[in-house]
Parts: structure tokens; sequence; C-alpha cells
């Protein structure tokens, strides 16, 4: 089950995932962003079994809260279950977002970004993350210039924003 909500996040219900995702019912998501001791940001390749986005690089961990969840409970309850570490997620920002897939799902979400920090590597859960590594954000900017079609559509919105914050930067 997902969260329903409103542009402003008031929650306005409750779906099974799928059924979310094939009607593009807005509803509540988390983008967790983790960074080692040197500023890099811990990506992760879906796996390529994953019903929309498959084998495309991402933050850390992404996922849905459940009903009565908070976005920080859900996040420290999936990074251990996708990557296998635990951090402590810190907020940064929110954004709603809607896309639709070419198998004709629709994302349409309001993502919490948030953030982390571990120098830990992680193991990785195989049916969630196909690969992961360690990359700078001068090594991801020249990637989605070069290869925007290589990134999920929700990092590709808010990668910039989370590096500017996770770099103690003010702009956007």
């Amino acid at each position: 089950m997902v969260v329903l909500v409103d542009e402003l996040d008031r929650e306005v219900g409750a779906v099974e995932k799928l059924r979310a995702h094939r009607e593009g019912l807005l509803h509540r998501a988390f983008s967790l962003f983790v960074l080692n001791g040197q500023g890099e940001m811990l990506l992760q390749r879906r796996a390529f079994s994953k019903y929309h986005s498959p084998g495309l690089w991402s933050n850390t961990c992404c996922s849905h809260p459940r009903p009565d969840e908070s976005i920080k409970s859900a996040a420290r309850r999936r990074l251990p279950e996708e990557m296998g570490i635990t951090v402590e997620p810190e907020s940064a920002f929110s954004f709603v977002y809607h896309a639709t897939f070419d198998n004709g799902l629709i994302e349409h979400e309001l993502d919490h970004v948030l953030l982390g920090v571990s120098d830990e590597d992680p193991k990785p859960h195989s049916d969630e993350v196909a690969e992961w590594r360690w990359a700078s954000a001068a090594q991801i900017r020249a990637e989605l210039v070069a290869n925007p079609e290589h990134f999920t559509v929700w990092f590709r919105l808010c990668f910039e924003r989370t590096a500017n914050i996770a770099l103690g930067q003010t702009g956007s």
C-alpha cells in the first residue's frame, strides 16, 4: 500500500502500489542519497527485474512509506532491505513529479529527498540492485550530460539540488 496525498502532502487515502502506478495517482515517496566522507554519492543501478526503470542508475534508495509510517522511518526500514547498510536520514526537500514509462505505468509522486552519511560499502539485495558505485558530483554531472537516459527520471530531476545541498551550497 502507498499513501495518496494532495499537492501539499496531506493524506487523502491509500491504495495498492501497482494501482497507484497504473492510474497515475499522486502518492508519497522518498529518495535517499547516501554520501561518504569524500562527498561521493552512493549510486545504485536498479535490478533488471524492476517493473519500471529497470537497469537505470539512481540514488542510493527510493521507496514509499507505508500508511502510518513516517518518511524517515520508511527510509531507515528500506535502506537495509535494499542496500544492506544503515544511516540516520535527514530531510532535504520535496518535489512533485509526473512521468509516464514505456510500459504504460505512471509515476506521480510527492518525493521527499533525504540525505545520509556512511563510509560503509553496501551489501545490496540482488532482487533490488544490479550494481552500485560511489561517484563524485562532477562525475555524475558529466554522465547526466552525456547519457541522461541511463538515469531514472526522479534522479535527473533532483540530483542538482541535492548535490548543492550536500556540498553545502545555497543555490538550486
